[in-house]
């Protein structure tokens, strides 16, 4: 290799040869939760007021794909229906196979316990089950015993205590108010083993940005419980390494899946090596995030890959990297010759915007963009492409005012204006660089010309920045949005 081409190495994820970089998938995977089934791995992850939960998939642990959802919609409160639900939805989910099905359990903060079940994870999932119509509980996580005996263990907001309920074995119904396991210092996001003989207890502490995994022992489910820190972000620059799960391979190899904060990104998503002392899981380099490590010993090989980002919009159905921002309302959105069509709804800005389509951002650097068709845009309307990140409006778009259609940006709160629009069409985009500046562009021909100042590029909600897709209206009704195609190109390589 000419030392000129160290330049493009990965920064992150399959490096090509036999190693992986840290993180192994650089995007908002919030509260993983994986198991292994056969050769097979299933990740799922927090999702909040975004819909819906998506189901990932993986031969090694490093390299995902996405293959299905486990919901659409939630249609338990009207907040998701009313832009209210903002850092509401689904927290923390713990996805199990069992007999044959593949279940997935969350909470919601303020309405309670949900779960589904499928017999593939690519769907159909069941219906949203209600276990229990309840606030304050977060985290959960089911269990099934030898004997077949189900439990559900989680944690309640705040966090903690740890409680642990006996439940139906069709996992629909807990049998008990719940015994407390474990109160520690912010102790949540439980996860449940048993191996050896041992029941354990995976559960982080210390909160988001500092926190540490703890690991608790006993030969009883209901302890007592020896306790152990497992891993911590030590000498390392990782902080706060913690909340994940651990899965074991075909060939007896152990690892660790967790999230690390990371700024405007989200929790992005760390694989760790796990060895046993003692019947104890020591996780990382002796209890500290590893940085560079050789891949999984899984069978076959497997190319670096990412999951989808760009869409044409010609399919009969959305991508599934596409998550809409709260409840959809799907007559007003459709998929038609000319790509996507958003038909604009009353709203006072873009975070009470209906059908707005958002999928996340992987990686610190790339390039998106868009083609919108402005020809059905009403009076009132705008539209365009947008960084949906904390309370900061950052878009670029088409706003259609009483005198012709015009060229808009906002970025940091600051409106710049441009031009009036004279075609049918025009072209949005953005260059992504969250270690520098991300900046709009747009083009009414073949040039690209960057438009607007710098994004503020934040994480808000609990969820990371998200790339958008958007249409809505200062009047009662609106006209059409039509979005061609959507071209996302990750830059995993160097400066």
């Amino acid at each position: 290799m000419n030392i000129h081409d160290l330049a493009e190495w990965p920064r992150w994820g399959d490096l090509g040869n036999g190693y992986y970089r840290n993180p192994v998938l650089n995007a908002d995977v919030s509260d993983p939760d994986v198991i292994r089934v056969g050769d097979d791995f299933y990740m799922v992850c927090s999702d909040f007021h975004f819909m819906g939960m998506q189901v990932f998939h993986s031969k090694d642990l490093v390299n995902w794909s996405l293959t299905g959802k486990v919901y659409e919609r939630l249609d338990i409160d009207p907040a998701y229906d009313e832009m209210r639900g903002y850092a509401k939805g689904s927290w923390a989910p713990a996805i199990r196979y069992y007999d044959g099905r593949f279940y997935v359990y969350f909470c919601t903060p303020d309405e309670g316990l949900y779960m589904s079940s499928a017999s593939h994870p690519a769907g159909p999932w069941e219906p949203l089950h209600e276990v229990a119509r309840i606030s304050g509980w977060e985290d959960p996580c089911p269990f099934w015993d030898e004997n077949g005996q189900a439990y559900l263990g989680h944690s309640t907001v705040g966090a903690g205590p740890i409680v642990l309920h006996r439940m139906s074995k069709d996992g629909k119904r807990l049998l008990d108010p719940g015994t407390i396991i474990y109160v520690g210092k912010v102790a949540e996001g439980t996860k449940i083993y048993k191996r050896n003989g041992y029941y354990y207890f995976i559960i982080p502490e210390g909160g988001v940005e500092t926190g540490w995994q703890t690991v608790l022992r006993s030969g009883s489910l209901y302890g007592p419980y020896e306790r152990k820190v497992v891993l911590q972000q030590g000498a390392t620059a990782v902080n706060g390494p913690h909340q994940g799960a651990i899965v074991e391979l075909r060939n007896g190899e152990t690892w660790f899946l967790h999230f690390n904060s990371s700024g405007a990104l989200g929790r992005v998503c760390h694989l760790q090596p796990v060895r046993w002392e003692d019947d104890w899981p020591v996780i990382g380099m002796n209890g500290e995030p590893v940085d560079i490590y050789a891949k999984p010993g899984v069978a076959g090989s497997h190319l670096p890959s990412l999951p989808a980002t760009s869409d044409d919009f010609l399919g009969p159905e959305l991508g599934l990297q596409w998550q809409w921002n709260h409840n959809p309302v799907h007559g007003n959105w459709s998929l038609t010759k000319n790509g996507l069509r958003l038909q604009a709804l009353k709203a006072r800005d873009l975070l009470h915007a209906r059908n707005t389509l958002t999928q996340k951002i992987i990686g610190q650097r790339g390039t998106a963009s868009t083609e919108l068709f402005i020809g059905g845009m009403k009076t009132g309307q705008r539209a365009g492409f947008a960084f949906l990140c904390a309370r900061e409006e950052n878009w670029i778009g088409a706003v259609s005012e009483p005198e012709g259609i015009y060229l808009r940006a906002v970025t940091g709160g600051t409106v710049f204006h441009g031009p009036k629009l004279a075609g049918e069409t025009v072209r949005l985009g953005s260059l992504i660089d969250l270690d520098g500046e991300t900046r709009f562009i747009f083009s009414l021909g073949k040039e690209w010309i960057p438009f607007g100042g710098p994004c503020f590029m934040l994480p808000g909600f609990w969820k990371g920045a998200r790339l958008g897709l958007f249409s809505y209206t200062s009047e009662v009704t609106g006209g059409n949005a039509d979005f061609k195609w959507f071209q996302y190109d990750v830059h995993r390589g160097g400066a």
